[in-house]
């Protein structure tokens, strides 16, 4: 899957999650820079993107995601097998 198709879902996602579709992610978004993000939405945002591409995280990459970029590097890796 390339690039622009996974943030064009994660958009996507985020939108729906946050319920604001003024929301558009970029490899340096981080839950810093959307309102309502918070660990209860985090565990909403997470499960919505697994379901979305159909994979799930490993508990070691859910903590260490640092932003939205490295969200979109796993799918990437994961999407290629």
């Amino acid at each position: 899957m390339d690039t622009n198709t996974i943030y064009a879902k994660l958009n996507k996602i985020f939108r729906d999650v946050f319920d604001d579709d003024s929301i558009t992610v970029n490899p340096k978004t981080t839950a810093d820079d959307i309102d309502d993000w918070d660990s209860l939405e985090h565990i909403t945002l997470i499960s919505a993107v697994e379901r979305e591409f159909k994979m799930k995280f490993k508990m070691g990459e859910i903590s260490s995601m640092k932003n939205v970029g490295e969200m979109a590097d796993i799918i990437a890796a994961r999407t290629k097998l």
